[in-house]
């Protein structure tokens, strides 16, 4: 989707691919408009568990499935959207005061998310009340 008005910005990572398999180049100037601060990312997680349900006041992340596939439900306040992320060429970006949530992960599913800050605690709003409040006035 290239919609202006969508939740859902990709990047396409750079792709080498030859005899031996395919490599995926994210790098920021190119790819990533913010330094990359933090990785972490979520593996093994057990068939109809859902992950996020927050989302961050200051932070920005890029989130790709390296392996498998799952289903990312982003919202702004004023709507919803989701995206399925099931190519390992293929990032979400995901900015501030948008609420998320990550669904049917595939059993191989790897999610890389690259973030612009270190964790900070005081920058999730956990609660989905609060999360509309905040985005009403801003």
């Amino acid at each position: 989707m290239s919609d202006e008005d969508s939740l859902i910005k990709t990047i396409d990572a750079s792709r080498i691919t030859d005899s031996r398999g395919d490599l995926f180049v994210l790098e920021e100037g190119e790819h990533l408009s913010f330094p990359i601060r933090r990785a972490y990312y979520i593996a093994n997680t057990p068939q109809g568990v859902s992950r996020g349900f927050h989302a961050h006041k200051n932070l920005s992340q890029l989130a790709v499935c390296v392996s498998g596939s799952c289903r990312i439900v982003l919202d702004n306040g004023r709507k919803r959207e989701d995206v399925l992320l099931d190519d390992p060429g293929r990032a979400l970006l995901i900015g501030k005061y948008i609420w998320r949530e990550m669904h049917d992960f595939s059993p191989d599913c790897v999610l890389l998310v690259l973030a612009d800050a270190p964790y900070d605690e005081a920058d999730y709003i956990r609660d989905y009340e609060i999360f509309l409040k905040e985005t009403a006035h801003g």
